[in-house]
């Protein structure tokens, strides 16, 4: 990809240039380049330990870089400031972030408390994804799926910005692969922005305006809209 311009986009949601990240010693990002606009939804693919994950934790601030320059939400990489905008910022990864030892119920209510909401919105989103019937179920007593949709609960309450999404259909049933779309859309109609990392490149190609991949530690363009 084309190195970041010098004057950042201004509707740019994420903008990284030259950013290079080092994982327990090893280089896993080098020098990398990448902007994600308003509106848009980018896929991201590349081969087990590319360094995709990785890449979604930096742009979700939970991972420092070595090098470079980068911002999330207008606010820039070492500047303290980053930190207010990761209530704005959903990230959906492989495990699900809930409290083992608390319902499903009390999870969202929790999230909802945190973020100025009603109880009754948490207990809708659950409702919108089928988990209604099951809400007073500890987190540690639910299937994969379920888990999984109570983390897409999570977003649909938490209306994020910046919607981060990793390998998010792995565990999903095909009634509710479509959860996916309708919160990734959701982003879109706010104006905000969304990337998804996924092995499958059909479901990448269908559900995003293009596609980088990660080789060698850089972001590749592959295909645009």
């Amino acid at each position: 990809m084309a190195s970041a311009p010098s004057a950042r986009p201004v509707d740019a949601v994420v903008e990284l240039s030259g950013v290079s990240v080092d994982v327990e010693g090893a280089p896993v990002l080098r020098d990398l380049d990448l902007t994600v606009r308003r509106g848009e939804t980018l896929g991201v693919r590349g081969a087990n330990g590319s360094g995709k994950s990785t890449l979604l934790s930096v742009v979700a601030t939970l991972r420092p870089v070595r090098t470079g320059t980068g911002s999330v939400l207008g606010k820039s990489f070492g500047d303290s400031a980053i930190h207010d905008v990761r209530p704005r910022i959903a990230l959906v990864g492989h495990a699900a972030a809930l409290y083992q030892n608390l319902t499903l119920r009390e999870n969202l209510r929790f999230l909802a408390h945190l973020t100025g909401r009603p109880d009754r919105a948490a207990d809708d989103a659950l409702d919108a994804v089928g988990l209604a019937g099951v809400a007073d179920r500890t987190a540690s007593r639910c299937s994969q799926g379920m888990l999984r949709r109570a983390d897409l609960a999570r977003v649909l309450l938490s209306e994020p910005e910046l919607l981060l999404l990793d390998e998010v259909h792995s565990g999903l049933d095909a009634a509710s692969v479509g959860l996916v779309a309708g919160l990734i859309d959701g982003v879109r109609r706010r104006g905000g922005a969304s990337m998804v990392v996924s092995h499958d490149q059909q479901r990448l190609t269908a559900e995003t305006d293009r596609v980088v991949e990660i080789v060698r530690g850089a972001a590749v363009p592959e295909r645009c809209a």
